[in-house]
């Protein structure tokens, strides 16, 4: 037996793949935050971050050490324990939710069988990190910051889970390796279920701004109105953890919509080697739109951003899985992979 097959040497290679997954997931925040912020200067014409390091590529690493570096302040009337937890609850969330996420074919953490569904309970489980912080700070705008954030996550929560209901018929599994195997034809890029599932992209799309509380719908944190909602209250390490937990699960949203509609690890050119530079990329292009989407569109009022849950995109797509379900049926090419076999 091999040292890799004892019971150490499984605890020191699983702590290696989390260690591994974590670092880069962390050293991608540093720079998606650069990112973000560069692009948000470039559509208003001005240079945005560019003097600490070469191109202010170290402004994130700054405002990082300036974070740490300054005092908790901690409200007089609040609970002190559910204050610090609720933050520290957001950022472990998003973090343990990239277990399940594969790279490349073998590159996973955990391989479950019901990954889809892991992410998805780790997702519903995100808003009481908000709730918790709202109600522990002990003040009106962040407690109405809180319920905002609750009531829009669970409303887009909705939209999403019978979207990937959708992927999950095509497929026949709630595994993401086979998600993304599913995906695998001689026609590269057209293979991928962004062209049979074209309308859910969309919806997936602007679901996952509304369920990362991304412009414009950051209602939660609405300055003109909540100034700053739930996070009013906090600052330092706590503010930079909620901070940090957001991108994180920004990241995972780039990550989701690249797996399930974008061929994961695939190669868009047949031919090509696939492998986890393709599924990188890919999810840098995501973001990219989750940051123009950012700088150029307005924010929606609550009253609009709720009526499009409920009365646009729910319909849509819970109309859509029965589409679906009956072009899978009877062995629509692009719809019935699980029985065609691409």
């Amino acid at each position: 037996m091999g040292f890799f097959d004892s019971g150490f040497g499984l605890f020191l290679l699983l702590l290696g793949q989390v260690l591994a997954v974590t670092g880069f997931v962390m050293i991608s925040l540093l720079f998606l935050v650069y990112g973000d912020r560069k692009i948000w200067g470039a559509v208003q014409m001005r240079r945005g971050p560019n003097v600490v390091g070469p191109w202010g590529l170290f402004q994130t690493i700054a405002d990082f050490v300036k974070y740490v570096g300054k005092e908790i302040v901690i409200p007089a009337g609040a609970d002190k324990f559910v204050f610090l937890m609720a933050p520290l609850l957001s950022f472990v969330l998003a973090l343990i939710a990239w277990a399940v996420v594969p790279f490349n074919e073998g590159w996973v953490v955990a391989d479950l069988n019901v990954g889809i569904l892991y992410l998805f309970a780790i997702g519903s489980l995100e808003v009481y990190g908000v709730i918790m912080g709202g109600w522990a700070s002990n003040s009106k705008y962040p407690f109405l910051g809180s319920l905002r954030s609750a009531a829009q996550m669970i409303s887009y929560e909705v939209s999403i889970g019978f979207i990937i209901i959708g992927i999950m018929i095509s497929t026949g599994s709630l595994n993401l390796t086979d998600v993304v195997m599913a995906q695998e034809g001689r026609y590269g890029l057209f293979s991928w279920y962004w062209l049979p599932h074209l309308p859910m992209v969309v919806l997936f799309f602007v679901s996952a701004l509304a369920e990362t509380n991304r412009p414009p719908f950051d209602l939660p944190e609405a300055e003109s109105e909540l100034v700053a909602g739930y996070q009013v209250e906090y600052s330092s390490t706590p503010f930079l953890l909620f901070m940090a937990g957001e991108y994180i699960a920004i990241f995972l949203m780039c990550a989701m919509t690249t797996l399930l509609f974008f061929g994961g690890w695939l190669s868009p050119i047949p031919g090509l080697p696939d492998g986890a530079f393709w599924m990188v990329v890919k999810m840098l292009m995501v973001f990219f739109m989750f940051a123009m989407v950012k700088a150029v569109v307005p924010r929606y009022r609550y009253d609009q951003l709720m009526r499009i849950g409920w009365k646009v995109f729910l319909p849509m797509s819970l109309g859509w899985v029965v589409i679906v379900a009956f072009l899978a049926k009877y062995d629509v090419v692009g719809y019935a992979r699980w029985t065609t076999g691409g």
